[in-house]
């Protein structure tokens, strides 16, 4: 009975080692901290913060006044913490920092986290730089289009908004006025006033017209909406409203979003919409495939034809079916280059998720357009006023977005275009989908038109 005790006893040491080493091997195991955007940034120093990482006993900080951290700040190069923050201080005002973090235990030190950068305040302000945005863009290597997102009763001669567009502009887009429930008012009968209007006004300064969008199911006119035929019949209709436009602006619209937001936000299926219900789920191919007919046969082989879509970077089922509509219709040749939205906020996406989602395009030779930009800084509503903290964290998500794109090979590059001018008139404040009713300031100018710190970093990407 007593050597069968020891034999119990003895197992029993040996499985409680075990799980004591097992442990310890788990406990080593660090994973890497996700380092999140400053909070009470001032003219002095900022509070940097991060993610708790299981088994770390402390986190070890760095900030540095250069991106590759090859300078720190005195006091700041591994300085251990032991909580999820840090007040940073001793600063200088209006100074562009870097700051990560690595995790420690007993034994281990992690990778280190992904790079925040933040900018201090400055209790006298910033000057904006004032250069023209097309004058420096085209003095860059590989130049593109700098667009923007109009109205045509924007576009009155000597107003601020064409003084504007004619100094730092080379493209537009209509924002809505070229849409198919704005052109099309019945079977074959068209209203093509507006829209003339905005193709004129960029053919005859020197203005690249970017045609948006030939077919998208927030924009479907009533009576196609109704429309009592057959599929067959209904498929007629948008090939020919699809035909007659891109003949109607044949040389005179450079490029066209020809079928915009076909991808459901959830689970990477096809958007429900009006045309997939009456076309079938080969619509897409067979809407660019009568846009490249009708080019063609109006001469336009000049024509680029687009894909547009939002939300890629961070909805990777979305943007796996989006780039498997896009492999189609390369394979069969006809499509020219995808447009990204880019409703972005100054806290998502992140450089890398921006930067994988456009390679992918890339990759298939394919021409790039920021085609919506925007960058929300109240998406929470947690904000009555446009904080000098988030005015600079705008202005660095500019600058990042602009260096991605300057950085695309030549032949990718096509427009970079903001979407809308003034802070008063974007979208963004009054749209139900967003559920955040209220302030925001997601542009390049203020309701006075004066140019923002979002202006500057724009500029500042192309350095």
């Amino acid at each position: 009975m007593k050597i069968k005790f020891l034999l119990v006893l003895s197992s029993l040491v040996f499985f409680l080692n075990s799980c004591s080493k097992e442990d310890s091997t788990v406990a080593d195991n660090l994973e890497n901290p996700v380092a999140n955007a400053p909070k009470d940034v001032n003219d002095h120093g900022f509070r940097a913060k991060w993610n708790y990482v299981s088994n770390s006993k402390s986190y070890l900080l760095d900030v540095s006044t250069t991106e590759n951290f090859t300078a720190f700040v005195p006091n700041y190069n591994s300085k251990e913490v032991t909580d999820l923050n840090e007040v940073v201080v001793g600063l200088t005002g209006g100074t562009q920092y870097y700051y990560r973090v690595r995790a420690k235990s007993e034994t281990q030190t992690s990778g280190y986290s992904n790079v925040i950068s933040v900018v201090t305040t400055g209790s006298s302000g910033i000057p904006e730089d004032p250069a023209f945005l097309k004058v420096k863009v085209n003095k860059v290597a590989n130049p593109f289009f700098v667009g923007m997102a109009i109205k045509a009763s924007q576009l009155t001669s000597g107003s601020p908004y064409d003084i504007i567009l004619k100094n730092e502009f080379s493209s537009i887009s209509a924002e809505y006025e070229m849409k198919m429930d704005q052109i099309s008012t019945a079977s074959g009968v068209y209203n093509w006033a507006v829209a003339d209007k905005i193709v004129a006004y960029g053919n005859s300064n020197g203005i690249n017209v970017h045609g948006h969008a030939l077919v998208w199911h927030n924009s479907v006119p009533k009576w196609l909406t109704d429309f009592s035929g057959t599929d067959a019949e209904f498929a007629a209709e948008v090939k020919k409203y699809i035909t007659d436009v891109v003949t109607h602006y044949a040389g005179k619209v450079k490029s066209w979003d020809v079928v915009n937001e076909a991808v459901d936000d959830n689970g990477g299926n096809m958007r429900n919409t009006i045309f997939l219900r009456r076309m079938g789920p080969n619509y897409v191919k067979d809407c660019f495939q009568w846009a490249k007919n009708a080019a063609n046969a109006a001469g336009d082989t000049n024509l680029l034809l687009f894909y547009n879509d939002y939300a890629t970077s961070t909805n990777i089922p979305k943007q796996d079916k989006v780039f498997s509509l896009i492999d189609d219709l390369k394979t069969s040749k006809l499509i020219d280059g995808v447009g990204f939205q880019m409703h972005n906020t100054y806290l998502s996406p992140t450089k890398t998720q921006i930067e994988t989602d456009i390679n992918r395009a890339v990759s298939k030779g394919l021409k790039i357009h920021v085609s919506e930009l925007d960058i929300q800084v109240n998406q929470f509503n947690d904000i009555t006023t446009f904080t000098n903290e988030r005015r600079l964290a705008q202005k660095e998500k500019y600058k990042e977005m602009v260096k991605i794109y300057n950085a695309l090979p030549a032949a990718n590059k096509y427009a970079l275009t903001i979407w809308g001018m003034k802070d008063n008139e974007s979208w963004i404040p009054y749209s139900t989908e967003l559920n955040h009713p209220g302030n925001d300031w997601p542009l390049l100018y203020d309701s006075n038109f004066a140019i923002k710190s979002s202006h500057t970093g724009f500029l500042e990407g192309l350095d």
